[in-house]
């Protein structure tokens, strides 16, 4: 084999290395953009879950102090308006009763006033 025919085979060898090269190149230049196109959307996910993050956060917050108001403020209100309620039943109670006796007394005080109206018309 000549120089010049060794020379060709290096050329071709060059020449197919440097395609593949450039196919090579193409290629990671293609995966360099998607993944710069991934970084951004990881980085507007990544901001989403802050922002979702820091809601929760005060969500978390405002449960916590509507807990805090059932149990110290509404809890104890209702607790006072059941026991005024219980007071009242009571005195309704103790009222229903003196009624019921006032009623007997005056439907035995009427058969008295007939008993002796009777008597005077006898008279």
């Amino acid at each position: 084999m000549t120089d010049n025919e060794k020379l060709d085979l290096i050329l071709e060898k060059v020449n197919s290395l440097d395609e593949k090269v450039s196919s090579l190149d193409e290629k990671v230049s293609s995966l360099d953009e998607k993944v710069s196109s991934l970084d951004k959307k990881v980085s507007s996910l990544d901001e989403r879950v802050n922002n979702l993050e820091g809601d929760m956060k005060e969500v978390r917050q405002r449960v916590t102090r509507t807990d805090m108001t059932l149990e110290n403020e509404i809890r104890v209100n209702i607790q006072r308006v059941a026991e005024g309620h219980l007071d009242l039943s009571r005195k309704l109670d103790d009222c229903v009763k003196i009624s019921s006796d006032i009623k007997a007394k005056q439907e035995i005080q009427d058969i008295y006033i007939n008993m002796h109206n009777s008597k005077l018309k006898a008279l």
